[in-house]
């Protein structure tokens, strides 16, 4: 059984998978039954235990929360991959187009005269 950890923001939620009436060490104000919550917690790890009836869970938790964080899931990152990827063929392509005119031309210099017959 694994214990299920939720992060938001600085609020972290670790859920405990028994049914049974749970006990957390260390406790928390803000633990309600079998959910240990820590509200604005500042990034230290913490070892938590899950009592239930003659079963303990331990675990080590060491999550790096902040207070301006902004989650983005997989579709919005696959979204912006993509964008950049075609912005950057449409100005590769632009370059090829403009610059594809001007491989054959001769450009007169600043030192050249013209030639004799």
């Amino acid at each position: 059984e694994e214990l299920q950890v939720e992060i938001s923001g600085t609020t972290v939620e670790v859920r405990c998978p028994s049914s049974e009436t749970v006990q957390w060490k260390p406790k928390s104000p803000d633990t309600e039954n079998d959910v240990f919550i820590k509200k604005n917690h500042d990034s230290s790890p913490l070892n938590l235990t899950c009592t239930a009836g003659n079963k303990d869970i331990h675990m080590y938790l060491k999550a790096r929360v902040c207070t301006n964080c902004r989650e983005l899931d997989t579709l919005t990152v696959t979204g912006i991959i993509i964008a950049d990827l075609l912005i950057t063929f449409g100005l590769l392509i632009l370059v090829y187009y403009f610059s594809k005119d001007k491989k054959g031309r001769p450009s007169a210099g600043a030192g050249s005269r013209p030639r004799g017959k």
